[in-house]
């Protein structure tokens, strides 16, 4: 029982504190040029803007204006909207910008947010494709920023750092968890490269882009992509993307249930990229990032269950009472968490635990709902 306990301790942490150290150990093998460097309009690349919609009239005016008043060359990059099929304004208002360059491609059925992806992608002309969601501002610099990156021939596609705001642009929300996953990706990036890119604000080649899977999150095919052509996906702090924070948990819970799903679908499809014959240390990472991740919830349960069973025995070790203990203290500060949203709110010692554990949780909900048969493809934009 005490090997049980142990190898579902380690396997708890593993992921979120001990893979990070891993990265540490390993060489670095790229590094971000320290600031963007002054090029002429003839040659940066050609970029093609696509912004993926479904019925987002109330935000694609916005989305628009904020896309075209970027600092980049007018000439040297076209705008897509690639509307899912939306049954709103969405497809009227994105052509009501046509005499500013704007091109709306429209998935004749809603087939989810890849499938109109996948369409865009075949009308594009740009060198390299930006990929953004509709509620996602772009900070002004990026485009330029991203044009820098890949003046570096070994990079196949940037992703955006997110930043959680409020309606009036604060960071709020999932500030001390988005920290630590862009701290992580930075990480990854200068070793085997990302494992996944932001899904909101993204960038790749567009020969990364040719070998597309409609079926599959595009911003984890597009990671796997650039790793079977032998380039790497990489972020960067100077590349920002903005959207709002979810303030409904239960929407909040449902956005992790989506994600997850549909990660555990995208890995299922291209299983190949755990063997590290291929790619040692970009499987290394996957295996790191997305397996050992999702099995969380399973080894915090088997490590709650085996201390339980350690501290019933006759003769109880001060150890494992103590370990015991800490799980009590834990969980008893989710549960406060879980019966005052306004504890959560006030309270670092209440939110962390309480927000792991929800997100857990989520992790659980979509690895059964997997196991069950159940698929997700079409896509359902979170409300903000």
């Amino acid at each position: 029982m005490e090997w049980v306990f142990w190898v579902a301790a380690v396997g708890a942490v593993y992921s979120y504190f001990l893979y990070p150290l891993v990265l540490l150990a390993l060489p670095v093998r790229w590094r971000p040029p320290s600031a963007a460097e002054g090029m002429e309009p003839a040659s940066v690349p050609t970029l093609s803007i696509i912004i993926t919609a479904y019925n987002a009239g109330a935000l694609l005016r916005t989305k628009l204006d904020n896309t075209l008043a970027l600092d980049y060359p007018a000439g040297r990059r076209e705008v897509i909207v690639a509307s899912d099929a939306s049954d709103d304004d969405t497809d009227e208002i994105a052509r009501a910008y046509a005499d500013r360059g704007v091109v709306l491609v429209r998935a004749p059925e809603r087939r989810g947010k890849e499938h109109a992806q996948w369409l865009a992608v075949q009308r594009a002309r740009g060198e390299v494709l930006v990929f953004s969601d509709v509620a996602t501002e772009i900070d002004g610099g990026s485009l330029r920023r991203l044009a820098a990156l890949f003046a570096d021939a070994s990079v196949g596609a940037v992703s955006s750092e997110d930043r959680f705001v409020t309606a009036e642009g604060a960071p709020v929300g999932e500030g001390l968890y988005v920290r630590y996953e862009m701290a992580l990706r930075r990480l990854e990036a200068s070793r085997a490269g990302l494992v996944g890119l932001s899904g909101s604000f993204f960038a790749a080649r567009a020969v990364v882009c040719r070998d597309w899977d409609s079926d599959a999150p595009s911003d984890f095919n597009t990671a796997l992509n650039c790793a079977r052509l032998g380039l790497r996906a990489v972020s960067d702090a100077a590349v920002i993307g903005r959207y709002r924070a979810i303030s409904d948990d239960r929407r909040e819970y449902q956005r992790k249930y989506r994600t997850v799903l549909r990660g555990i679908t995208g890995l299922m499809r291209h299983p190949e990229v755990l063997d590290p014959r291929r790619n040692a240390g970009f499987a290394l990472q996957v295996w790191s990032h997305k397996p050992m991740r999702w099995g969380v919830p399973w080894c915090l349960l088997v490590a709650l269950a085996a201390n339980v069973a350690l501290v019933a025995l006759p003769a109880i070790t001060p150890l494992y009472a103590l370990t015991m203990a800490l799980q009590a203290l834990f969980y008893g500060c989710v549960l406060l968490g879980a019966v005052s949203p306004g504890a959560r709110r006030r309270w670092f010692w209440v939110r962390v635990p309480y927000f792991f554990c929800q997100a857990n949780l989520a992790i659980a909900h979509a690895s059964l709902a997997y196991a069950a048969g159940r698929r997700m493809t079409v896509w359902q934009p979170s409300t903000r």
